[in-house]
């Protein structure tokens, strides 16, 4: 029998999810090194992250840090991002290496979105040595188990700039608006949707893929069945998770 041919889509999905939900992954650099032995090596190192609107990785970096040092040498970075190590077979498990080139940004969006997600960083974000960057993914590679793997290009692992634009613009608003008058049903979504415990539970974001919250046992996310092609169906898109919920 014919083993039946991967869904490029699904893939494609998944490795959004990824872009969308992880908070930390395995950054590679080029080794800078004042050695001439040492230059160019793989270096690999543990990154906290956080994704803009349109999914691209936003980070902040200290120069004093060796990833950071090599970037100024050469800006070429993959990021690693998984849902695999928990498993009892991690390699059965999807993850995506996404690579592109970082660029330092003093965009305020990007500032205000890591620090959203990341808050313990107010702390020592405004220190003269630390720069927020973002990748400009340019190609992905999706690995999700035994003959699960693809090649992606950057763009399809990245909203529109014109969708996620509509999206920075109406996201306070609709966050605001759930967490003010809809707190009980943004609390179920996150305890009987995802079977998640905590207190305090709050919308953080919303982006065309799904939706961000936060609380007292960390962070959270429900994905949406599929993308949503407009700000305007996000009020479906919420109702339909509050009901899904319990929440009358």
């Amino acid at each position: 029998m014919a083993r039946p041919k991967p869904n490029r889509k699904d893939f494609v999905k998944i490795s959004k999810s990824l872009l969308r939900a992880r908070q930390a992954g395995v950054l590679s650099t080029a080794l800078a090194g004042t050695d001439a032995g040492d230059k160019g090596w793989p270096y690999a190192s543990l990154a906290t992250l956080a994704p803009d609107m349109d999914g691209g990785p936003v980070f902040l970096f200290s120069e004093l840090s060796d990833h950071c040092r090599n970037l100024m040498v050469d800006n070429r970075a993959s990021l690693l991002l998984e849902k695999a190590l928990n498993l009892s077979r991690p390699q059965t498990g999807p993850r995506v290496t996404v690579m592109g080139r970082m660029e330092k940004t003093d965009n305020p969006r990007h500032r205000a979105r890591y620090l959203r997600y990341h808050p313990q960083a107010k702390n020592y974000a405004d220190f003269g040595d630390f720069h927020f960057y973002k990748m400009q993914i340019e190609k992905a590679r999706f690995v999700g188990g035994f003959a699960k793997a693809v090649w992606l290009r950057g763009d399809e692992c990245l909203t529109g700039t014109d969708l996620a634009n509509d999206f920075v613009e109406a996201e306070a608003d609709i966050t605001g608006h759930m967490n003010d008058d809809h707190a009980d049903a943004v609390a179920l979504m996150v305890k009987n949707v995802l079977g998640r415990k905590g207190r305090g539970w709050r919308m953080q974001g919303i982006d065309p893929d799904g939706v961000d919250f936060s609380g007292s046992t960390g962070f959270a996310r429900i994905n949406f069945d599929q993308p949503l092609t407009n700000v305007s169906d996000c009020r479906a898109e919420l109702v339909k998770l509050a009901k899904l919920a319990g929440n009358p």
